[in-house]
């Protein structure tokens, strides 16, 4: 990952416009014919719609950051940030001698948390592979490890029942032609060359592998890169396979960094994010985020149908620091009881609480409060009718009442009966719909 936020790609038109032409055209009958072109837009997008139908409804995912800047443990990007030499940082690859199988813990714990795929650094900027590789000894077979680090996730992932990923840096700092290539056209084809073969054993040699999640463009453009017979290679290899938006093409989805930002056009989006401020091992590092602000940030993303991408960075021997495993214990204990009002693939449009945040899934309408106010939690300018209320971690139902300008639930619990946010799930007559400025506009007011 960069230091600073990477800003967004140029987009895609959204699946969900596609879906809908489709539906249309179905409902017509058979359509005039169309240029070859927009044929293959069509299809496209129903292609895609088919291979990111999982991702839609998982809306919680694991990133792990790991690598050779794990054994310094002062950030994953110390090597430029402390303008290390090429050659002492070489020497770490002896010293990251992680114990066996440590990924098994990771692939418990994001299951434990209620997270459904995950998605490892195969290689970081720093250049070194955790995984086997004929095209380099800078891998961790030929080095430290002694074995294939992604191989050991990739059971582990497996064992738990989860999807997976490989997180691939098309930057790299060790490679000689990883900044020469930008101004020596024999150095881009050599290092274009090296980085399409390390992706083809990356899509060769693992099975089924759900998720490409490219990082860091830097020297080059898509042009440079060759990104679309890259992409082309990969499709190819893995056909069920979903790709992001970093190696300068727009790819599957699109991913705002440390920032939850919704694609306006109805793009789909993953928000990555650290549970403290670093992504690889910061010893130092105690901001951490609280199990609060987590499932707000889960809840924020699925509103508007993200998905929550969740860093840890395991220490140089694999295991998970001590507070992102108490963090995402208690995420997960919330998750096992709340999980319906997560994993879908609806967007949401209330979205005005002072004290609650929204999700949706069909007529149900989930309402996340955050703040507990007391015995009566209201919303306001629902223009849809309530036909019943429960506490969703417990099922007890719950009494409403209902005017034009509101919905008052009843009857609650002083104290918040779920930890560390409690959710109401609202059964409506229809689709659920809020509009605040009609209760501004049109509720009664007295005379002065």
């Amino acid at each position: 990952m960069q230091s600073n936020r990477i800003p967004r790609r140029d987009w895609l038109v959204g699946t969900g416009a596609s879906l809908l032409t489709l539906a249309a055209s179905a409902k017509a009958g058979a359509a005039p014919a169309q240029p070859q072109a927009q044929k293959s837009s069509v299809a496209e997008d129903a292609d895609r719609a088919r291979r990111m139908q999982w991702w839609h409804e998982a809306r919680f995912g694991m990133f792990i950051h790991w690598g050779l800047y794990s054994v310094l443990g002062r950030h994953e990007w110390v090597m430029e940030n402390e303008g290390i030499p090429v050659t002492d940082y070489e020497q770490l690859a002896k010293r990251f001698q992680p114990k066996p199988n440590a990924a098994r813990a990771w692939a418990k714990l994001a299951k434990q948390a209620g997270q459904k795929y995950m998605v490892m650094t195969s290689k970081h900027h720093e250049g070194f592979c955790n995984f086997d590789t004929k095209l380099t000894n800078y891998c961790a077979p030929k080095q430290g490890p002694g074995r294939d680090l992604v191989r050991e996730y990739v059971e582990a992932a497996r064992a738990e029942g989860l999807r997976f990923g490989f997180y691939y840096s098309l930057m790299d700092w060790h490679h000689p032609d990883g900044a020469l290539c930008a101004t020596n056209e024999d150095a881009r084809k050599r290092f274009v060359e090296y980085t399409h073969g390390l992706i083809r054993e990356l899509m060769t040699n693992y099975g089924k592998v759900d998720v490409l999640w490219y990082d860091v463009s830097w020297p080059l453009d898509a042009r440079g890169w060759e990104s679309e017979r890259m992409n082309k290679m990969v499709f190819e290899l893995q056909p069920d396979i979903i790709v992001n938006n970093r190696n300068a093409l727009p790819g599957d989805f699109s991913t705002p960094e440390q920032e939850i930002v919704a694609d306006q056009r109805g793009r789909a989006w993953e928000s990555c994010m650290t549970l403290n401020e670093s992504w690889g091992y910061q010893h130092a590092d105690d901001d951490w985020k609280t199990p609060k602000t987590i499932v707000r940030n889960l809840v924020y993303c699925a509103h508007d149908a993200g998905n929550y991408l969740l860093n840890i960075g395991p220490k140089p021997d694999g295991s998970i620091p001590e507070e992102s495993v108490r963090i995402l214990t208690e995420v997960g204990r919330w998750t096992s009881r709340n999980a319906e009002s997560i994993h879908t693939q609806d967007r949401c449009q209330p979205h005005r609480s002072n004290y609650a945040g929204f999700t949706r899934k069909g007529n149900t309408l989930y309402m996340h409060v955050y703040f507990w106010p007391g015995e009566t939690v209201a919303l306001s300018g629902l223009k849809t009718g309530v036909k019943s209320a429960r506490l969703l971690a417990s099922g007890q139902q719950v009494k409403f009442q209902q005017d034009r300008f509101r919905v008052r639930f009843t009857g609650l619990p002083s104290e918040a009966p779920d930890r560390p946010v409690t959710t109401i799930a609202i059964e409506c007559e229809s689709e659920p719909l809020q509009d605040t400025d009609f209760v501004r506009r049109e509720r009664p007011r007295n005379t002065v």
